[in-house]
């Protein structure tokens, strides 16, 4: 498609009067319709501004759909790396928390999970704490976890098709554990990846880390070194995740996508995805349905 700017809407119940009162709000002299769910609204004489952004947003989230506006799109190919978090954004679960119910602890471990995700408390110490309560816990759990609980997020193969196609390379990037990132990598075939190392001893969980957390800012160092070892620039990668310590990673990226995050994290994303799966992102770059 041509990628002048434009207005995306994404949504399972794009009805025909949510459209036409989008067009009518935006300014948009045309609608170039995509299958039964996306809506590009285009001929727009400017942006919309935040009053009218603000009103659009509302329109469509209570349509359950979500709005990108695409001042100045690039193709997907003008990227070099994607970079994604894991746990509530690549895949369904937060894997400790699902660790901690096999325990019998998940509330316990998810009100300090939550409460990091909002950025209420520093991610190392939250994630010490989560990980002590786990002590005693067989590695056999873990497998548990990864083959009964875990599944990716709806879409997310058809993104990575669509990065793949492209020539970007990917990098999964977790505050969660190497057990699941690694697997995750050779089922994928993705790139690299990086997470934290739980300790385990006789085939027990020892209930520490072991080396470095993964927190916000190792999160961004490794975007920032995964983009030196190809020679791009930081503006060519994507970064996608859905809670605070996502934050530092994703404002080192050229594009930030919040998926099913945080308000804070919307606030700060260059896109929000709220209401759809995964396969809503190619299309913020023009690799329409």
């Amino acid at each position: 498609m041509n990628l002048q700017g434009h207005i995306i809407i994404q949504g399972h119940w794009l009805t025909r009067a949510l459209i036409d009162m989008a067009a009518a709000v935006a300014g948009a002299a045309g609608i170039e319709r995509r299958g039964a769910r996306l809506v590009c609204l285009t001929g727009l004489a400017a942006m919309p501004g935040s009053a009218c952004r603000s009103r659009l947003q509302a329109m469509c989230d209570k349509a359950r759909a979500d709005i990108a506006f695409l001042a100045q799109p690039r193709p997907l190919e003008h990227y070099r790396l994607a970079v994604m978090d894991m746990d509530s954004t690549l895949i369904n679960i937060e894997c400790i928390d699902e660790i901690a119910d096999l325990q019998g602890l998940k509330p316990e471990v998810s009100a300090i999970t939550a409460a990091a995700m909002r950025g209420e408390l520093d991610y190392p110490e939250s994630l010490r704490r989560r990980v002590a309560l786990l002590r005693g816990l067989r590695i056999e759990a873990l497998e548990q976890v990864y083959t009964e609980r875990l599944r990716l997020s709806p879409g997310a193969e058809i993104m990575l098709a669509d990065f793949a196609r492209a020539g970007l390379k990917t990098l999964l990037v977790s505050g969660g554990f190497t057990f699941f990132t690694d697997r995750l990598r050779q089922r994928l075939g993705l790139d690299e990846a990086r997470a934290n190392t739980l300790g385990i001893e006789d085939g027990k969980l020892t209930g520490e880390v072991i080396g470095e957390i993964v927190d916000a800012g190792v999160k961004r160092r490794e975007l920032l070194a995964a983009c030196e070892r190809l020679g791009a620039d930081p503006a060519d990668a994507i970064a996608i995740g859905d809670g605070a310590n996502d934050l530092a990673m994703m404002g080192a990226a050229g594009v930030s996508i919040a998926y099913h995050a945080k308000p804070v994290v919307r606030a700060q994303a260059t896109h929000a995805i709220s209401h759809n799966g995964l396969d809503a992102v190619p299309p913020l770059f023009g690799r329409l349905p």
